[in-house]
């Protein structure tokens, strides 16, 4: 592997610093009253150099987020064929979630990185953003389970519906994520695994069978749901 070499690790030290005061400042005293002035006041380079690495400062708002999506879409990718599209999604993100928090701590702290995310959900003007761009992530997935299932997209509705079955669950593991009182990334990983394992027994057309089961069904039915398999 050919290591960076200086120029280029000089500018990978420069864009992470302007990373890490923006999200400081806007976690600190908030998106909107945060100006690109400030943060490149804090690093002491020009407004120049700011925008030389960002356009804006919505983009240096979701930088590490951006980050750790590629991460999800690279683990994804990279699933064993024989395993269906719920499993090939939850084992990707727990395997991201796994290394992502070295990948982080390169960039910022592991903390401020999760800050920034309730920044972000709390932010009207960003909310927004994130809105889109989860709309955008979801059809990134939706082609790449296509993909992975010999399917064509734009005929065949199921990578769609699964990945926005999947991408709930996302949602609202870290809406329960940021209203707990452990704020760490081990307790986000370890919701998002527990909410995923019951994504299954949550689709399947009856509750009640489980529910009589007993405690300790739903987890044995954790498998992918017939998704992509040919199921109707």
């Amino acid at each position: 592997m050919t290591l960076p070499g200086l120029r280029e690790r000089k500018k990978q030290r420069t864009r992470d610093a302007l990373t890490r005061v923006a999200l400081e400042l806007f976690t600190a005293q908030g998106y909107e009253r945060t100006t690109v002035d400030e943060i490149v006041d804090a690093v002491e380079v020009s407004q120049r150099t700011f925008f030389r690495y960002f356009s804006s400062k919505e983009e240096v708002a979701f930088a590490v987020q951006h980050m750790v999506e590629e991460r999800f879409v690279v683990a994804l990718g990279q699933r064993p064929p024989a395993e269906g599209p719920f499993d090939a999604m939850r084992n990707a993100v727990l395997c991201a979630w796994d290394t992502i928090g070295d990948a982080i701590t390169e960039v910022v702290p592991v903390e401020l990185y999760l800050r920034s995310l309730q920044m972000i959900e709390s932010t009207p003007a960003l909310l927004a953003v994130h809105l889109r761009r989860s709309n955008e992530m979801e059809e990134t997935i939706a082609r790449i389970i296509a993909g992975r299932e010999g399917l064509d997209l734009d005929e065949d509705p199921r990578p769609r519906i699964a990945v926005a079955a999947f991408s709930g669950v996302m949602r609202v593991t870290g809406q329960l994520w940021g209203r707990g009182t452990d704020q760490s990334l081990e307790a986000i990983r370890d919701l998002t695994e527990k909410y995923l394992d019951h994504l299954g027994p949550a689709l399947t057309p009856s509750w009640r069978e489980r529910r009589d089961a007993g405690p300790g069904s739903a987890p044995q039915d954790r498998g992918d749901t017939g998704a992509g398999d040919g199921a109707p």
